[in-house]
């Protein structure tokens, strides 16, 4: 589950990222470069071709990591948010 969360907030940020700048780079922190979770959840991301690496704990989706998020139905927490209001 927080596996899940971790994984959603992250591609919602990169694309994010990518609608603003698809050439820039998003830095991930400290925290999430020292984890073996956020280590995990970016090898998986990278090894689906979803993201590159420019060094270790700088990334960008790449258009097909885009494309898959965009065809990703919305994360449940923000469904959840979504529904409610």
């Amino acid at each position: 589950m927080q596996r899940d969360l971790i994984l959603d907030g992250l591609r919602f940020k990169l694309a994010e990222q990518y609608r603003e700048n698809p050439a820039g780079f998003l830095n991930l922190s400290k925290e999430a470069i020292d984890s073996a979770l956020g280590r995990e959840i970016v090898a998986k991301l990278r090894n689906e071709g979803h993201v590159e690496e420019e060094v270790r704990g700088k990334i960008r989706l790449t258009p097909r990591g885009y494309r898959a998020f965009q065809n990703d139905p919305l994360p449940y927490s923000y469904r959840a948010v979504t529904s409610q209001g």
